[in-house]
């Protein structure tokens, strides 16, 4: 049964672009259908949702927030090492994610017998691991497709 859903952002609860200004980043686009399949779909149905991204975003902040997502860590690049200290049964770990970083925690997760999920933009490497690929693209619902196919 999955207890966790650990969450990348830049690329999968966001398009991955990353918008500058003068004065650093300005913003993120996030999906409402997304969020609404956090808090209103995963968090009711026991499932626990964990941020674990490498980009450090005061946004990032401010978006868990709105969906109480309380276990959020960034400018984590080992991300591998700070998953294992917080759960010890990856079988109970369903994550999505979109680039070559997440496959420290993929490879590990998916051994265990957790779920592997990316958005349908995901790099190639993501998706041949993993179990569900989205038919939305990261930062358009990609998430919301994972957690109700996850409850499913």
């Amino acid at each position: 049964m999955i207890q966790y859903l650990v969450m990348d952002v830049d690329g999968t609860l966001t398009d991955g672009k990353i918008y500058m200004g003068n004065d650093g980043e300005v913003f993120k686009a996030f999906s409402i259908k997304d969020g609404c399949g956090i808090k209103d779909i995963a968090i009711p149905a026991g499932i626990i949702p964990v941020i674990i991204t490498a980009r450090k975003s005061n946004i990032v902040s401010l978006r868990c927030k709105e969906l109480s997502i309380t276990e959020v860590y960034q400018g984590i690049r080992n991300k591998f090492e700070l998953l294992s200290n917080l759960i010890s049964d990856f079988s109970t770990v369903a994550y999505i994610g979109d680039d070559i970083l997440d496959l420290q925690c993929m490879v590990p997760i998916k051994k265990a017998g957790g779920i592997i999920g990316c958005p349908s933009d995901a790099v190639d490497k993501v998706k041949n691991i993993a179990d569900f690929i989205a038919d939305h693209k990261g930062g358009d619902g990609a998430v919301r497709d994972f957690i109700e196919w996850i409850i499913k």
